[in-house]
């Protein structure tokens, strides 16, 4: 691709892009860009930082609730862990929301709540990464950032057929993205190619009728479109088990705070057992019981992580025990999704 290609692409993109950019609550649409309209920094790092393995449609009731409770960053870092945690539920990889007060409280603490605005201070954020960053930078500071995404990779890998698989493309995917930024127009560039991927260029069933940039896409000359990016085979995601344990008293359920570190950390939860590589017997189910009470099997659910599956034995019981929370009925609802099915499951219903 010539530069002079480059620069069809770019002008071709940023064209569409004015015409159907996505209406999203968190992003300012690229006519009022053109007015003069700046994006918030911090609700760009929020959608960032919200919008990191998970979709849209699922992040979005989520940023409202967020930005509704705590509309400006400081407002965020003075929120109690526990409250910032509870509205997090549901949104899976929780270190993220450690990572999320953390940031917030050094913006306010150590910027006088200002977000840096160039790569490099947003870098030196506790939790920022590369990408948030460079996003935060393009979009809300017009910074000619190279911001690269699953959808930008996706791009990139059809547009100059990108025989190398992933995840060992992912160099190669960045390096052709950093060669289409331009100081012009950055911030909706990163966005017109973010809305192209998620909305044309899919990772099944391509719109390639659709696209403004078809014509220069290599991929679609050749017709297999659909087979980028090339993947290499994943391995079989282990397995682990372990017992939960819903103790009932007066008509609520024992909960107790995870340790502030690891997997689902500072999250209310249900009482486990460790997860382990083998299956628990009943025997082993009862004795490794936060009390003793008159257990029973009330089930079993089936869970995913990123790393693993998760088989969770539940066991039921009434009686008392020293809890960081009893819950009932609309208490049970900001649980993590794990404890949420187990609770379902043991109970039949919630409270």
């Amino acid at each position: 691709m010539t530069p002079k290609d480059f620069s069809a692409l770019r002008a071709r993109l940023l064209a569409w892009y004015d015409a159907h950019a996505r209406a999203l609550p968190w992003r300012v649409g690229p006519a009022d860009h053109a007015a003069g309209v700046r994006a918030d920094p911090y609700r760009v790092w929020l959608s960032e930082v919200m919008l990191q393995q998970t979709t849209v449609p699922h992040a979005t009731p989520y940023f409202l609730t967020f930005t509704r409770r705590w509309p400006s960053v400081s407002d965020l870092a003075a929120a109690p862990d526990a409250e910032v945690m509870a509205a997090w539920a549901g949104l899976g990889y929780y270190a993220r929301a450690r990572n999320l007060l953390a940031c917030a409280r050094a913006v306010a603490a150590d910027h006088g709540g200002v977000f840096p605005n160039a790569e490099e201070g947003l870098r030196a954020l506790p939790g920022v990464g590369a990408y948030t960053a460079a996003a935060v930078a393009a979009i809300a500071f017009d910074r000619a950032a190279n911001v690269v995404d699953g959808n930008v990779e996706r791009v990139m890998s059809r547009l100059f057929a990108v025989e190398e698989p992933m995840p060992h493309s992912k160099p190669a995917l960045k390096a052709l993205a950093d060669g289409l930024v331009a100081d012009d127009r950055p911030g909706d560039w990163a966005q017109a190619l973010m809305d192209l991927g998620a909305t044309v260029c899919r990772p099944k069933g391509p719109l390639c009728d659709r696209c403004p940039v078809s014509d220069f896409c290599a991929a679609f000359a050749r017709g297999d479109q659909d087979t980028f990016p090339r993947k290499t085979k994943k391995a079989d995601r282990p397995r682990r088990y372990g017992v939960a344990y819903l103790l009932m008293r007066e008509g609520k359920l024992a909960l107790v705070q995870r340790p502030p570190k690891g997997l689902l950390g500072g999250m209310l939860g249900l009482p486990t057992s460790d997860w382990r590589a083998t299956g628990w017997t009943d025997a082993e189910a009862i004795a490794a019981a936060p009390v003793e009470a008159a257990w029973r099997d009330a089930g079993e659910i089936e869970h995913v992580f990123t790393h693993f599956a998760l088989t969770l034995r539940v066991f039921r019981a009434e009686g008392a025990m020293r809890a960081d929370e009893w819950a009932a009925g609309r208490g049970l609802e900001a649980l993590p999704s794990v404890f949420l099915k187990a609770a379902v499951a043991g109970l039949g219903r919630l409270l």
